[in-house]
């Protein structure tokens, strides 16, 4: 199914929501049914980190490592690589994991920490850097997994708290959450 809103100078135009909410159930999708973000929740992510970058508490070009408290992006055998939110935020900082497969509902949740060393209940491997930063666009969901990192650490904040203040609530979006589960 999917929902979708018309927007014209600023306000909802329109309205309307076609399909099922769960294949092979009747209840229909309608205009307040939550769908998976997925990947489209990157950029809002990122936008959350530039409010900090505007406010003075991040540095766009610092190196990650440098503020990261929690976990620390491993060096690759004696090189430690340097990789900045910039980089992150485009791409390019040369870190692993693509994306994510997802967890059955019934399946135990990984920690943020358990995702980045790749540890049990976590369903893909460690986050690293495998490519020298700044030299080539490759998709990295394993980049966000270290912004979200930056962002907890330099914070003291809970992700989805702090990005329920800087992006969400500004924005108006009451329906829309990075809790797991709801």
């Amino acid at each position: 199914g999917v929902a979708l809103a018309v927007i014209a100078d600023g306000d909802i135009a329109h309205e309307a929501s076609y399909g099922l909410a769960d294949a092979g159930q009747s209840a229909p999708v309608t205009t307040e049914t939550r769908f998976q973000a997925c990947s489209i929740s990157k950029p809002i992510a990122v936008l959350g980190m530039l409010r900090l970058v505007e406010r003075g508490l991040i540095d766009l070009d610092a190196d990650v490592n440098d503020v990261l408290t929690s976990w620390r992006v491993p060096p690759n055998a004696s090189w430690q690589p340097r990789k900045t939110l910039r980089q992150i935020a485009s791409h390019s900082a040369g870190l692993t994991v693509s994306g994510f497969p997802g967890y059955r509902a019934d399946a135990p949740l990984p920690t943020l920490t358990q995702i980045l060393t790749g540890s049990y209940p976590a369903n893909t491997p460690a986050v690293r850097v495998d490519t020298f930063p700044g030299v080539q666009f490759r998709y990295a969901g394993g980049g966000t997994m270290v912004l979200q990192q930056v962002l907890e650490d330099v914070t003291a904040r809970p992700f989805g708290e702090l990005i329920r203040e800087l992006v969400l609530d500004p924005l108006g979006m009451s329906s829309s959450d990075y809790a797991q589960p709801l």
